[in-house]
């Protein structure tokens, strides 16, 4: 090859490379990139955080609602209810922080209709369906007022069955998001909830039981 048109073969690779380069620079204005980062929280771990959190601040209000001259059992069944409960609100409220998403759900349950939970878990979505946008196993303001004016053994039975009926709603939820999910720190919460709210409900079973109270309907 001639030493002219080894020049003219170094220019023409030059200035592909320089159109190349031009191009690369060019791309993000003509072609934007896409730089979305992947979600923290997906939205069944959203709904599902902002939903257990509600549920749990209603267990709150129900242990401070109890009468404190109750029977040391039930009372301190009520405290340790409460205690566990502040640190899981605490862990999900600092999800949803890292997720840049609202501690509470302007829908709530409706991740319980998300696809993917529809999808591959029909038959738990639907079993829930039923109570539409209530959360299962809430009481009504009613019963919290019920529950603020009871004293001593009524007191006891109504915390329990009301505190029990919670349980299985929340245990409902938990089921569902960890059918729902496939891996990761939410998923793991919902199982740990599941097993430790399977023990608490079987404690206020027999507890009832012993005090001739009767679970809700």
């Amino acid at each position: 090859m001639t030493v002219s048109r080894w020049i003219r073969a170094a220019a023409f690779a030059a200035l592909a490379f320089a159109l190349l380069v031009i191009g690369a620079a060019l791309r993000p204005l003509v072609l934007p990139e896409d730089h979305t980062a992947t979600p923290v929280l997906n939205a069944i771990e959203i709904g599902f955080a902002q939903d257990m959190t509600a549920h749990h601040q209603q267990a709150l209000i129900m242990v401070q609602r109890l009468d404190r001259d109750v029977a040391p059992t039930v009372l301190r069944l009520a405290q340790q209810l409460s205690d566990a409960q502040r640190i899981e609100i605490g862990t999900m409220l600092g999800w949803l922080r890292l997720a840049d998403a609202p501690p509470l759900s302007p829908h709530p349950m409706a991740w319980m209709h998300a696809d993917a939970a529809a999808s591959h878990h029909h038959s738990t979505a639907v079993a829930v369906q039923s109570t539409g946008n209530t959360m299962p196993g809430m009481a009504s303001t009613a019963e919290l007022d019920a529950l603020a004016t009871a004293r001593g053994h009524d007191a006891e039975i109504l915390f329990l069955q009301l505190m029990f009926r919670h349980h299985q709603g929340g245990l409902a939820m938990a089921r569902a998001a960890d059918q729902a999910l496939t891996s990761g720190p939410v998923k793991e919460a919902a199982r740990s909830m599941f097993q430790s709210q399977s023990q608490e409900a079987g404690v206020m079973g027999v507890l009832l039981s012993q005090l001739g109270g009767q679970p809700l309907q």
